[in-house]
């Protein structure tokens, strides 16, 4: 028979194996190291196999339980299968909620957004508790699911599974299939808070003459070079540079209209271009690439550079993530605009940042477009004299 301690000490192979408990009972050891529990059983003189659950979801002492249960209907004449598919029909499971929630959902997010939540619930929450009864799993099974998540050490991660598996079962209270969510009363103190994420960036201003003249020296394709040029004068976060598209560009306004789905904030975002940037987008728009977006990828002209390019960029260049990173154009603009005396709301407004403020954000929507136009030109022009000092240092 099976103990805890053997199941935990069973190592994954090149092929699935299984270990025997007693009475029918039991568990798979597949080659990726997922251990499931199976129960053989006859009915009607014909050998059936049935599926309990995944260990250590689903413990000994819970897979004896199940394979008693089904011991038990077998002798009172009652089809294991049947009675499963009738219970199915009273009890959605997580995954199904999951589902639901996703697609009521996926049409106000981004397509990269959606695609981020599935992977994760597909990763952390479907294997080990997708096929569930949703109104079976507990505050500790969740407690139990979400303290391994932090033992990996990827407490973003934990965060992230954690809110969507909260998100699904609210929404679940909401549909009326479940009266409480087993996630929401989790007290925080039991989990590891994120650690502050501060980005490294450059605010001495010689030191960010340094870097403009370090940025002209990359030698890599133009689509990556001329992106990095203009990162530090548009102040887009690095995933919606790189996804930036034609259509998104509007010379006769001398605006770039970020649409909402590329945006963090889900909300539509403008950039004024300063005769700079006009000058270089416009250069850009005669290299027949075609492709839709701005700086396309060389590998796929349907899509647009990574962010990774970016970084990568940065890096040949001999900078490492101590000094700067791609983050770090944002945070060096927000903190010399401030010392250059121009409106916070101005700057914030730029910078696309949500106001915690609710009247203060109704009227940030006004957007201060005539004033954001100006700061940029002076922007554009500030960093050009730090440029220009840097090339005529020795």
């Amino acid at each position: 028979m099976l103990t805890d301690t053997k199941i935990r000490n069973l190592k994954p192979k090149d092929r699935p194996y299984r270990e025997k408990d007693s009475h029918g009972l039991y568990i798979t050891v597949a080659v990726s190291g997922a251990k499931t529990w199976n129960q053989r059983y006859y009915w009607e003189k014909k050998e059936k196999l049935a599926t309990h659950g995944h260990y250590p979801e689903m413990s000994l002492l819970d897979a004896r339980q199940a394979r008693d249960r089904l011991k038990q209907l077998v002798k009172q004449g009652v089809n294991p299968k049947e009675q499963s598919t009738a219970s199915a029909t009273k009890s959605q499971t997580f995954k199904e909620m999951f589902l639901k929630w996703h697609n009521s959902k996926k049409d106000e997010w981004s397509v990269d957004y959606a695609e981020d939540v599935t992977q994760r619930a597909k990763c952390y929450l479907l294997p080990f508790i997708g096929n569930k009864p949703i109104d079976s799993i507990t505050p500790p099974e969740m407690r139990e699911l979400l303290l391994k998540i932090q033992e990996r050490g990827v407490l973003d991660t934990l965060q992230k599974v954690k809110s969507i598996a909260s998100r699904v079962f609210s929404f679940s209270v909401g549909m009326g299939t479940i009266g409480v969510n087993p996630v929401r009363d989790l007290p925080s103190d039991i989990f590891k808070a994120k650690p502050q994420k501060n980005y490294a960036t450059i605010t001495d201003p010689k030191e960010i003459g340094w870097l403009l003249r370090l940025l002209d020296e990359h030698k890599g394709s133009y689509q990556v070079r001329t992106a990095l040029l203009l990162a530090p004068y548009l102040m887009l976060r690095p995933g919606e540079l790189t996804k930036l598209t034609w259509k998104e560009v509007d010379f006769d306004a001398r605006l770039i209209r970020v649409s909402e789905e590329t945006m963090k904030m889900k909300k539509p975002h403008l950039v004024p271009m300063s005769e700079q940037v006009y000058r270089v987008l416009q250069e850009l728009s005669y290299i027949e690439s075609g492709s839709d977006y701005v700086f396309p990828s060389p590998r796929n002209r349907r899509a647009g550079i990574t962010t990774n390019s970016l970084l990568g960029a940065i890096r040949s260049l001999g900078i490492d993530k101590e000094t700067f990173t791609t983050h770090g154009f944002r945070h060096m603009a927000s903190t010399r605009l401030n010392e250059l005396g121009f409106k916070d709301d101005v700057i914030e407004r730029q910078l696309s940042h949500t106001d915690k403020n609710k009247i203060r954000a109704v009227y940030n929507h006004a957007e201060y477009l005539e004033e954001r136009k100006e700061m940029m030109q002076q922007w554009s022009d500030y960093l050009g004299m730090l440029k220009a000092d840097a090339l005529n240092q020795p």
